[in-house]
């Protein structure tokens, strides 16, 4: 069974995940969320509360105590943050034993690729211009040789550009890194089902 994997214009929240990689960010992207969405309601009720309410306190602006837990509170409120996201930095920036390598070269308007671990594959992949498009293809988006890559396994993939900075990107693989001219840029990824991403 081949899955297509396409973000549409409904379509609210992240891409399904294909791979480890992008299931640590979604996870991330929750647990980060679900922080923000409990500081955003404290904060909301306590200015409510400010607005709707008359009395005031004689020590209000003299409270040690009060200081030293707002300072707390927000510092501890980052730790729990800041603790996942460096884990997940190492954790997307691991190189674990590629099975293949991958050499991706930008151009303007077209990728360059190439296969050299087992046979010295070559191929370029353009854009399907919108006057040539099947019923199936999907403008801006469809190119004529896609590049395929085993599922289940460890790809590295080297990358750089000829001419100006592009970006190489696939969402629901948690995969995007930079062709930066004269610069030789590597990443790590893998994925966990079979589809057209």
């Amino acid at each position: 069974k081949l899955f297509l994997e396409i973000s549409t214009w409904k379509n609210l929240m992240l891409q399904d995940s294909a791979s480890p990689l992008m299931e640590h960010l979604s996870y991330f992207h929750d647990h980060t969320l679900m922080v923000l969405v409990i500081i955003t309601v404290l904060v909301s009720q306590l200015l409510i509360s400010l607005l709707f309410n008359k009395f005031s306190h004689r020590f209000l602006l003299e409270g040690q105590m009060i200081e030293i837990i707002w300072t707390i509170l927000p510092t501890l409120t980052l730790i729990f943050i800041a603790i996942p996201s460096l884990r997940l930095i190492y954790i997307l920036d691991e190189i674990n034993n590629p099975m293949i390598t991958i050499k991706t070269i930008g151009h303007q308007w077209y990728w360059s690729y190439e296969y050299s671990d087992f046979k010295n594959i070559e191929f370029d992949s353009y854009m399907i211009p919108t006057n040539e498009l099947n019923l199936f293809n999907f403008r801006l988006l469809d190119v004529d040789n896609r590049i395929v890559i085993p599922f289940e396994s460890q790809i590295r993939m080297l990358i750089t550009a000829a001419d100006v900075i592009h970006s190489w990107t696939i969402p629901s693989l948690g995969v995007k890194i930079d062709a930066t001219p004269g610069r030789l840029n590597q990443i790590s990824f893998s994925s966990n089902r079979t589809g057209l991403f």
